[in-house]
């Protein structure tokens, strides 16, 4: 059964009665070879198992489950069950779990069904939920090896942008403090079913066990980075002031032991920079 062949999805679709749910974000592969490239590119072997995130009618869920000791994919559709048990047949190595990636305890999800295997995560993300799930699955730090993932193109550049650069965004900091990204492929808005407005790319996380930014405080480090992030175009030392009731001028003297200008703005700080001010915060506050 070819599930990337329009004609097929539409006899799939009616004879098991499915709609598409516009608010679940539901576009549908109608290219071949990409779901073939994230399994490939996404390090799935049989040594690995896999975590999916939305299943669709099964076109990744199947090229994860040929390459790895077991898939695992969380679909919150619970009308593609039918549709699944029919594409997925055969395949003894696949769970469908039917619940909402957000909510499940992914702790209880990975202790259950990967036994302390190492997982991969692939998935074709709705571009409503990118960035809640990608930070989500790097904050838990759950046994994942690496991410690998299809998100709008635009997410993509975001991501996976020099952090310091005016493209650069809280989330790249967040997703370079838990690992490397790298964009893969892209793929054109004409390889989905209904097509979406927008292109669509590829980017792998490999996740660093170790984090080489040595900060003193991550609940501080982010809720810096969301804060000078919130208000990017403006001198970071206004936001950062009023959010964490530091004089401007203690907080220029910070930018500049770390060697940034006094007047810099959020986009303008590497990775090295935002975890020296973290860290130069860190100690001011606590000899307050």
């Amino acid at each position: 059964m070819q599930l990337t062949d329009l004609s097929v999805i539409r006899d799939l679709f009616s004879r098991h009665g499915f709609s598409f749910t516009k608010s679940l974000g539901q576009n549908f592969l109608i290219n071949p070879s990409v779901c073939r490239k994230i399994a490939e590119m996404g390090g799935c072997n049989k040594n690995v198992c896999a975590l999916e995130i939305g299943t669709g009618v099964g076109v990744l869920t199947k090229e994860l489950a040929i390459r790895t000791k077991k898939t695992a994919a969380v679909e919150i559709d619970r009308g593609l069950e039918p549709i699944l048990a029919e594409t997925l047949a055969g395949l003894d190595n696949v769970e469908v779990i039917f619940g909402d990636i957000t909510e499940i305890d992914l702790k209880k999800l990975f202790e259950e069904k990967f036994k302390g295997e190492e997982v991969v995560v692939c998935a074709n993300l709705p571009y409503y939920i990118t960035s809640p799930v990608i930070m989500r699955l790097l904050e838990e730090r759950l046994p994942i090896s690496s991410i690998t993932v299809m998100v709008q193109k635009e997410a993509a550049d975001r991501i996976c942008a020099k952090v310091g650069s005016r493209e650069s965004g809280a989330l790249t900091a967040a997703v370079n403090y838990y690992s490397v990204p790298k964009k893969l492929f892209g793929v054109s808005r004409g390889s989905f079913a209904p097509s979406p407005n927008v292109d669509s790319a590829v980017i792998r996380l490999d996740i660093v066990r170790e984090n080489k930014y040595r900060v003193r405080d991550e609940k501080l480090f982010f809720r810096i980075v969301k804060t000078i992030f919130s208000q990017r175009r403006k001198q970071l030392i206004n936001p950062l002031s009023a959010e964490l009731k530091i004089p401007k001028e203690k907080l220029s003297e910070i930018l500049i032991s770390i060697g940034a200008k006094p007047a810099a703005r959020a986009e303008e700080l590497d990775m090295d920079k935002l975890a020296a001010l973290c860290n130069a915060i860190s100690i001011l506050k606590e000899r307050q």
